[in-house]
């Protein structure tokens, strides 16, 4: 760098004195770029792309005179605004003044540009016209295709195993997965066991396998694990990696009934931004992104609700049954359900029909209505008075829907109000398949604990009055019928039920902060098989084949005594597992049966019965060949312990008599008169007690 002169100015003395030099020295090389020192403004800086990013061109727009463009206009930008604001807009018009069917639309940034896209693509306006959108980068992209097709290259195929070699096990043992030592520094562990006998089998460990927890999909094909930056899927014998899905701080899965999507949940993403990422949709099997959702504050998980046949799913915002359709993940037909007032909503798991209720609003009663999707036809209402909540719950085959109403018991009317006492419940019974769905009431007034269906039949059992004297009633519901008390258990503790996936038994249990007390029942003749007691109990689970059930006393409810204990569905206890920091286990779902007669299998039992009973006996037999020789093991290891202890404690004997002055202590023959008996005295506490 050039010198240059220095001013000078004057000092109070009088005299001349140099400013300071700030000028680089001759050899100073500035290596700080801009992006260091104005990295916040550089990345503003205008793009050559941004003035089109933000551009589409919609065709299929009807083509009018100028005395009618203004309206035209104004419909367009009705349905464009939606994606965000317009800022431009360009009418291309004819010799004659009149539109060639095709615009140009300016958004404010590409964000909103491609959302216009996805949404408004393919929208019918009317039955002449369908607007096809696109974005005006598209062009470019397109018009560079070569000319000559070159086929891409075949990507090479992954062999992931069997996904279903869980349902290949000769004997039908299921699989669990538990969680253990979680809260330690170096992480929880995972593993996979085969319940097998006579104890389970382990066939998979990893530490640090997930950060919170895992989730079996629906028919058990994958296991999902949460991490910090997304959702990972195992599977196969190995439990190799199948499919990642990024998405930083998810919290919450979700799985389609078919196993087709994913849903995941990040409550921490800013909800201010104008693109979402807090909920987004995922396809499993090419982990391909679908479509992305802003989430609603606070949101209620789950947030979308499926059919049960993965072809539309469903979510509640601002008054409004949003109803989408696979695999274009857009509103079916292209508009929201206005529900004026909705609550909640439940798909049926058997046929493609939406329940939901509305709340009462001044003179207007609450309301239960059953809609068929996709026509949107109304098949059945109900109304209701008095209401303060709704909940609803569907028998696993469909066969009934049941609503239960917690209403206010009126008291008396003071000044043009009416006060109101206390709830009481009903059930409104709704049968989905007689003809109209007649609907049958039943009332009960105590507080209702908890609710369940039979899974295979027309039973369903109800826990009502205060712990811990509770009263659990089951019913029986049959066709142009009202349902019919069948069995009464009285002054009971408990407050959960848990029916078998197969139905006819039932586990009765005291959960939390409860005693822990389990009672198994037969519900063909309402015979109590065992009653007993997993003291702390915080779960219950039944493995899919209804044959065991699994009683845990999680970590995250209490923070000793944390072990899960192993059951038949008769009660008989099979084994007791204490594992420090346990927090979680969970039964391998299997997928729906194949077989459609299943009464053909019941009546062939009999045949196949002497086999099954050779099978157990050579099974039992097995384990008790394995139980004999694993103690053979153990005695044998114990012997050889016991050799090498004798052995040094003999080697060490000239040891002992130098240190006891030549006293062999070790033989009975010693001179017990030759040692004395010394008594030594401390105290072990002080306790003052006051005498009044």
């Amino acid at each position: 760098m050039a010198k240059k002169n220095k001013p000078k100015h004057e000092n109070e003395g009088g005299g001349e004195e140099e400013e300071p030099d700030f000028s680089d020295p001759e050899d100073y090389v500035d290596d700080i770029t801009e992006e260091e020192l104005l990295g916040d403004l550089l990345r503003q800086k205008p793009k050559e792309t941004d003035g089109v990013e933000a551009v589409i061109i919609v065709d299929g727009v009807p083509q009018v005179e100028q005395d009618r463009l203004e309206k035209l206009k104004k419909v367009i930008r009705k349905i464009f605004e939606e994606s965000g604001g317009i800022i431009n807009d360009y009418y291309p018009t004819d010799k004659n003044g009149k539109t060639k069917g095709y615009i140009f639309l300016e958004y404010k940034d590409k964000a909103s540009a491609e959302d216009a896209v996805k949404k408004r693509n393919n929208y019918k306006l009317d039955k002449q016209h369908t607007f096809i959108c696109n974005l005006f980068t598209d062009f470019d992209k397109y018009n560079d295709i070569p000319e000559e097709f070159v086929p891409p290259k075949p990507q090479p195929y992954k062999d992931f195993g069997n996904l279903y070699f869980f349902l290949m096990d000769e004997n039908c043992y299921d699989q669990f997965s538990i969680i253990y030592d979680c809260g330690t520094s170096s992480g929880s562990t995972t593993a996979i066991y085969l319940n097998s006998i006579p104890d389970p089998q382990e066939i998979q460990k990893r530490e640090r396998w997930t950060e919170s927890y895992v989730r079996w999909s629906p028919r058990g094909t994958f296991l999902a694990t949460f991490h910090a930056k997304g959702i990972a899927l195992w599977g196969g014998e190995e439990f190799k990696q199948i499919q990642k899905f990024s998405h930083p701080g998810v919290q919450f899965i979700d799985f389609s009934p078919c196993e087709n999507y994913m849903v995941t949940f990040s409550p921490h993403i800013d909800q201010r931004n104008e693109e979402p990422h807090s909920i987004i949709i995922w396809g499993i099997r090419t982990g391909q992104k679908k479509r992305a959702f802003h989430a609603d504050k606070p949101p209620v998980w789950p947030i979308f609700k499926w059919s049960h046949d993965d072809k539309y799913f469903g979510r509640i915002t601002d008054e409004l049954l949003s109803v989408y359709e696979t695999p274009s993940f857009g509103l079916l037909d292209k508009k929201s359900i206005k529900v004026p007032g909705i609550k909640d909503f439940s798909w049926s798991p058997t046929d493609n029909i939406i329940a939901y209720w509305i709340a009462e609003d001044k003179d207007v009663p609450a309301k239960v209505t059953l809609l068929s999707i996709p026509n949107r036809e109304e098949i059945r209402a109900k109304n209701l008075f008095n209401v303060a909540e709704c909940q609803m719950y569907w028998q696993k085959s469909g066969d009934h829907l049941c609503v239960k109403v917690a209403r206010y018991a009126k008291a008396k009317r003071e000044k043009n109000e009416i006060r109101y006492a206390g709830l009481y419940y009903n059930f409104e019974i709704f049968h989905m398949r007689e003809k109209g769905i007649p609907v049958d009431s039943l009332e009960i007034k105590e507080q209702i604990q908890s609710f369940a269906w039979e899974p295979v039949d027309n039973k369903f059992g109800i826990i009502s009055g205060e712990p811990p004297s509770v009263t659990v009633t089951f019913f029986q519901v049959s066709k142009g019928q009202q349902p019919a008390e069948l069995k009464k258990f009285e002054k009971r503790d408990w407050n959960n039920m848990f029916w078998s996936p197969q139905g006819q038994f039932v586990v009765l249990a005291g959960l939390r902060n409860m005693s822990g007390v389990l009672d198994f029942i037969d519900t063909k003749d309402f015979q109590i098989m065992a009653t007993t007691e997993h003291f702390m109990a915080t779960d219950v689970e039944w493995d899919p084949t209804g044959r065991y059930v699994a009683t845990s006393v999680s970590w995250w409810g209490h923070k000793v005594d944390n072990a899960y204990w192993l059951w038949t569905f008769q009660g008989k206890i099979l084994s007791r597992h204490t594992i420090e920091k346990f927090c979680q286990l969970l039964w391998r779902p299997r997928p729906l049966s194949l077989v459609t007669n299943k009464d053909e299998i019941k009546k062939a039992v009999k045949k196949y019965s002497s086999q099954f009973e050779i099978q157990d006996k050579m099974r039992l037999s097995k384990a008790s060949r394995e139980i004999i020789e694993k103690r053979q093991q153990q005695m044998s290891s114990f012997i050889e312990y016991r050799k090498r202890m004798t052995e040094k404690f003999n080697a060490e004997k000239s040891e002992r008599l130098r240190l006891r002055n030549s006293q062999d202590t070790d033989t009975l023959t010693s001179n017990v008169n030759d040692f004395e008996e010394e008594i030594v005295e401390f105290l072990v506490k002080k306790e003052v007690i006051p005498i009044e």
